[in-house]
Formats: C-alpha cells, sequence, structure tokens
C-alpha cells in the first residue's frame, strides 16, 4: 500500500436524528433538501467506488486459475478501510450542514425547455 497518510474522517459512523426543520431551512423545502444530500451521497459513492476499484485492480491476476488466486495482505487492508469509512450519505449530511453544498433547481420556464429539447430529440430520432 502506498505510504501516503489516509484521511480520518472525524464524522460519526452512527445515523443521528435532525430535525426536519433544520434540514428543510437551507433550501425552503424539505424535499428539495433531500434531493440535494441524496445527489451529493450518490457522487461520494461512485466515487469511493471508482477509488476502490482503481485500488483494487493494482492486485489484479491476469490468469484466473485457481492455483493462483491468494489472500494479499495489502488488498484486504485496502478493502477494510473502506469499509470503516462513514456512508457516503452521512458524508453529505455533513457537507449540507457545514454549508460546504451548493444547490440550484430549474425554473419552470427552463424545465420547459428542456421538456421541448427531449421531445424534439426524441421526434428526430423517430424520422431517421
Amino acid at each position: 500500500m502506498n505510504k501516503k497518510k489516509k484521511k480520518k474522517h472525524q464524522i460519526s459512523p452512527y445515523i443521528e436524528p435532525h430535525d426536519v426543520s433544520e434540514i428543510a431551512e437551507q433550501t425552503g423545502n424539505i424535499y428539495r433538501s433531500l434531493i440535494v444530500i441524496s445527489e451529493r451521497a450518490n457522487q461520494i459513492a461512485g466515487k469511493l467506488k471508482n477509488e476502490l476499484h482503481t485500488k483494487l485492480n493494482e492486485f489484479a491476476s491476469t490468469t484466473d486459475s485457481l492455483e493462483e488466486v491468494h489472500e494479499n495482505k495489502e488488498q484486504i487492508e485496502i478493502s477494510k478501510y473502506y469499509e470503516r469509512m462513514p456512508h457516503p450519505t452521512l458524508l453529505s449530511l455533513e457537507e449540507f450542514f457545514g454549508d460546504k453544498l451548493e444547490s440550484r433547481f430549474a425554473t419552470p420556464e427552463e424545465v420547459e425547455q428542456m421538456e421541448r429539447a427531449r421531445k424534439e430529440r426524441r421526434n428526430r430520432g423517430r424520422r431517421r
């Protein structure tokens, strides 16, 4: 494993209750706040998954014979590190309450414009 220092997360790995009005306060709407939190959690999860796969691919064997499959201590350490990390939703909540996230929702006019563009693309695909 690289000799780089590992990031230590100071976030509690346990789910803690939050006041609904406190969550809604950030965006003015509980549902919008939950969308922001969940979208960020998905981004974090994807990033962590890519990091893990990149690190584990370094240990990938070029042959698939059962005789060559063996446990690798470094590989196990990497996997355990990622297992001990707080859940992406908890990381996202921490960012949300720490005012580290920015969000922007489309206006009704923008939504209408996107719908028209989507219909036009769909119609062009049918004409071909």
